[in-house]
């Protein structure tokens, strides 16, 4: 019998996504002037009021008020009527030194043999049911995202649309896990005062159909485009009104969409948050690693779908298990088990190794921070920094490395496809 998998995605201006960016961009700045910094940020966004808190060990001092500012602003949150605003908000710092215990079982005398920032499990997945090997009702919903915000930059075709925004799409699977079609789709927009709500209603449902839908389906491939279809059950603006958003309307923290930021619920996640964690926290660079593996395998011939699962204990350099799932999709006469120490042996899941491998300990995060840490295309940028304190850096980073297809090779060699 078929079944239905929905999954959801939010924007940028969404109060914890608000939460997320800010942390992110406060782990940039300490790594762009001090790339060994070890860093864990969380924000807090209200009426009003963004609250910095965490524990940072580093050679650099910055900003963080302003930075916040920034961020802010950027995202689109710079008019009084949001009662939310860069340049109008206070930020409080409560920003202290990490702890030496914590610290001791991190740093090593010898880089390689950095232990883990912290204890836990993290996973991976991939699914061949997209060109970025990445579940489909999320990537769908985080392509309704993002068109919406291009849509709010641009102020053309909809010119009423504030920050705050969620979608989610439903997407219905034959029995043997192939999308049929698209079942549902729910879009809540913020938006501006209108002058009668029911008018208002109309207006919107109208535009989110009528505009925003066809631009993404327009840079989908013919075959995903097919499962958009004139039965779609669209809920936009379901509780009606929405000019209250973003922190105004409810308070955001970091860390709060971690299953947005990966899968959308498929596959599993370990429970660990990513933003403003430099990558000696394996809740994030494992996760990372761990991603890259699965794609590569399924790139590579070895499953159509894999789940990788991988482990640590605080301040131990080696993890303690590497766990696979293929759901009954491998293509290679070996048990998941086997698949799992061919993976020990192709990628090094030491935590210096991860960061070294991936590139970790560059200023690559504000970019993961909304619409998804997974299925981004990999690409090289400059980045410029500055400091009234530290001066003015530019850097060339990469980022999304760990989206690089670049062990399929030697997957592929060591499986014998």
């Amino acid at each position: 019998m078929a079944y239905l998998f929905t999954s959801e995605s939010v924007s940028e201006g969404h109060p914890d996504k608000i939460a997320d960016q800010i942390s992110d961009t406060l782990l940039d700045n300490f790594l762009a002037f001090d790339p060994e910094s070890k860093v864990a940020c969380e924000t807090l966004v209200t009426t009003g009021q963004v609250v910095l808190a965490g524990e940072v060990k580093s050679d650099t001092y910055i900003d963080v008020q302003n930075i916040a500012r920034g961020v802010i602003n950027d995202i689109g949150y710079t008019k009084g009527a949001y009662q939310f605003s860069g340049d109008s908000c206070g930020v409080i710092s409560l920003i202290h030194e990490q702890s030496q215990d914590i610290n001791q079982g991190v740093d090593r005398a010898s880089k390689e043999e950095q232990g883990a920032g912290d204890q836990g499990m993290m996973f991976g997945y991939a699914t061949k049911e997209t060109e970025n090997y990445m579940p489909l009702a999320l990537d769908i919903s985080h392509r309704i995202m993002i068109e919406l915000a291009k849509l709010r930059r641009e102020e053309k075709e909809i010119t009423y649309l504030r920050p705050d925004a969620k979608a989610q799409v439903t997407i219905e699977y034959s029995d043997d896990n192939v999308p049929q079609k698209i079942v549902a789709i729910v879009v809540s927009t913020q938006h501006d005062e209108f002058d009668e709500d029911e008018k208002m209603l109309a207006k919107i449902k109208e535009d989110i159909i009528s505009i925003l839908i066809p631009r993404v389906k327009a840079a989908l491939t013919d075959d995903l485009a097919k499962l958009f279809n004139d039965d779609i059950t669209y809920h936009i603006n379901p509780t009606g009104k929405f000019v209250i958003g973003g922190p105004h309307g409810d308070a955001g923290l970091t860390g709060r969409k971690i299953i947005v930021d990966t899968y959308g619920g498929k596959g599993a996640h370990g429970g660990g948050a990513f933003s403003g964690k430099d990558p000696s926290k394996v809740d994030r660079s494992a996760a990372y690693a761990a991603r890259h593996i699965a794609k590569n395998l399924v790139a590579a011939g070895v499953a159509d779908e894999v789940l990788v699962q991988v482990s640590y204990a605080i301040g131990v350099v080696e993890p303690t298990s590497i766990f696979v799932d293929t759901y009954g999709t491998k293509r290679v006469d070996l048990s998941n088990g086997e698949i799992a120490a061919k993976v020990r042996q192709l990628f090094d899941m030491r935590p210096a190794a991860i960061e070294e491998r991936l590139k970790l300990r560059n200023p690559i995060y504000r970019e993961t921070a909304a619409y998804g840490h997974m299925g981004k295309d990999p690409k090289t940028i400059t980045k410029v920094f500055e400091s009234n304190y530290s001066g003015r850096v530019e850097k060339e980073v990469e980022l999304f490395t760990w989206e690089k297809l670049d062990y399929v090779d030697q997957v592929k060699e060591a499986f014998g496809l």
